[in-house]
């Protein structure tokens, strides 16, 4: 038998554990080269780890337990041909982290993990797995007997209500459910409080026509996406946008570090993207000398990589400034929290037809709200608005981002 231990990877130089949130094999099971077996959640990424070689996976700790880089986490035996299955096996959601030949059969992860959420005690199920085990079916079977009961009772017309009386028609895990928080909404949540605490924040707004921008993505879209194989975005031109705000107010492009004041002479641009472990910001890097098609081609793939749990940390390491939009969502107006140490924050909003008054006329244009939050122990009133103008003149001139002015 040869044998290859499964150790968790260094993810980072300040980043010594995490949780394996999930096993995407199950034990026992045949694995091949390269494919993807476990997902580590740290306090700043989520990242999948691959098998080094083929062969038969045993597995040595649960979904959701917490590890240690470097911990051996399972097995893989190489001697066993890859195309070789194993019977029994139904998947990582039914399978036991650890088998036994006597007494009741171990309760796999999956099922663990629905019993804290349920309050259902598999020991109360008759398991139709292997053994009389019970499995992930089982438990959710269970589940849904029990609401249909629930309903069923509930259909009945009550008795007239008693004092302090519960009803025990109402399950407790219908009402509410628990989960510890994750390592990455964790370290999301100390650096939001960390920005309100230690920066003296202040939001300054503006609003933007659309109407320049929308019609050049309508007028050259075709040819962008021939050209580069990539359609051309909203986002691009916000970045050129705060690039030039940046070059014209110095003071945003800095930070506060203890009694000094940092200057930055580049430009690496944070984009926030939505994930299923919360939000990320991967960075565009050095979006000065960046042309759109280079910054929609950098966004297209950070953003993939933060949503499939690929991103590494130096990929979201470096950024001088940061821009989120809420607008995708449908927000009209918001004031985005710093992302810290940066001194501001952009933060973008949906576009909506407003009527504007224009050369004494009332026109209908497409309207975005926009909302730059800033360190105030940096950053003056005067240094804010004069960005956030900068901002707003380049999306509503282009022209502006190809002349330099």
């Amino acid at each position: 038998m040869s044998l290859i231990e499964v150790k968790i990877p260094p993810v980072g130089e300040s980043i010594t554990s995490g949780i394996l949130a999930k096993w995407h094999v199950a034990d026992g099971e045949i694995v091949k080269q390269d494919q993807p077996i476990f997902e580590l959640e740290t306090d700043k990424i989520t990242s999948e780890a691959t098998a080094e070689a083929a062969g038969k996976i045993a597995l040595k700790v649960a979904d959701g337990a917490e590890v240690k880089i470097g911990q051996v986490v399972a097995t893989i035996d190489t001697s066993v041909e890859a195309s070789q299955s194993t019977p029994g096996s139904s998947g990582a959601g039914d399978s036991p982290v650890k088998s036994s030949n006597t007494g009741t059969p171990p309760a796999s992860p999956a099922v663990q993990r629905l019993a804290a959420e349920t309050g259902i005690d598999p020991a109360t199920i008759q398991g139709t797995g292997k053994d009389g085990r019970v499995t992930k079916a089982d438990m959710l079977g269970k589940a849904e007997a029990l609401k249909a009961e629930s309903l069923k009772s509930q259909s009945t017309p009550p008795a007239p209500p008693q004092p302090s009386t519960f009803s025990s028609s109402v399950l407790p895990s219908e009402r509410q459910t628990r989960k510890k928080m994750s390592p990455l909404r964790k370290r999301i949540a100390e650096r939001l409080v960390q920005a309100q605490h230690q920066a003296a924040m202040l939001t300054t707004f503006n609003e933007c026509d659309m109407s320049a921008v929308i019609s050049l993505r309508s007028k050259y879209q075709d040819d962008f996406v021939k050209r580069h194989g990539i359609k051309l975005g909203f986002m691009s031109f916000f970045t050129k946008a705060v690039v030039h705000a940046l070059q014209t107010v110095p003071a945003i492009n800095a930070q506060i570090d203890g009694d000094t004041i940092i200057q930055n002479n580049y430009y690496d641009i944070g984009v926030a993207v939505s994930s299923e472990k919360g939000l990320m910001v991967p960075v565009l890097r050095d979006c000065d000398k960046a042309g759109l098609a280079d910054i929609e081609k950098q966004l297209a793939a950070l953003a993939r990589k933060a949503r499939d749990a690929k991103i590494t940390l130096p990929e979201l390491e470096g950024g001088v400034f940061t821009i989120t939009n809420g607008g995708i969502f449908g927000s009209m107006l918001s004031t985005p929290i710093i992302n810290t140490p940066q001194s501001a924050i952009l933060g973008l909003h949906a576009i909506n037809d407003r009527p504007v008054a224009m050369n004494g006329q009332v026109v209908i244009r497409p309207m975005m709200y926009l909302a730059l939050s800033y360190d105030h122990r940096l950053v003056d009133g005067k240094e804010a608005v004069t960005f956030l103008v900068k901002v707003k003149q380049a999306i509503e001139d282009p022209a502006l981002l190809m002349l330099g002015v």
